[in-house]
């Protein structure tokens, strides 16, 4: 039996809307993307942020538990990186940072009309295939 797939969105935002949006994504300025994340349960989490969080909790709990550190550490030490990450936000729904194909799709229809915009430059679906999924360079790789 194969498990289905599951999905996530990921926006990039134009600086200034995502300065605003890490700091408050309520924030009026960022309307009307509070809205539509509200009608889905969904909530945006800054990817910078994200790796930020996971090098902090990987330095607590000890590296070695944590596969991802290095390239994660060096990512976000990354100035070019930095600047690109502070930009790109994964959409948790329902609190999951993967979820179904029909909750995907349907936040996607949602935020499609927006993405060009002031506010919303991308929107991006990815699934759970391993196959699908970018791998960190070679030189972070564990053996």
């Amino acid at each position: 039996m194969t498990k289905e797939l599951q999905y996530q969105l990921r926006i990039s935002m134009e600086p200034e809307f995502a300065r605003h949006a890490r700091q408050n994504p309520e924030d009026a300025n960022l309307e009307p993307l509070p809205e539509i994340l509200r009608k889905h349960d969904a909530t945006l989490k800054c990817q910078f942020d994200a790796f930020a969080d996971y090098v902090a909790e990987a330095e607590i709990e000890g590296v070695d538990g944590y596969p991802l550190y290095e390239w994660t550490r060096a990512t976000i030490e990354d100035p070019a990186k930095q600047e690109k990450y502070t930009k790109s936000f994964t959409l948790y729904v329902d609190g999951d940072q993967v979820y179904s194909r029909e909750k995907a799709d349907a936040l996607m229809a949602d935020l499609g009309p927006l993405v060009g915009g002031s506010v919303v430059a991308t929107l991006d679906r990815y699934d759970t295939n391993p196959a699908n999924s970018p791998q960190p360079p070679e030189k972070f790789r564990k053996p």
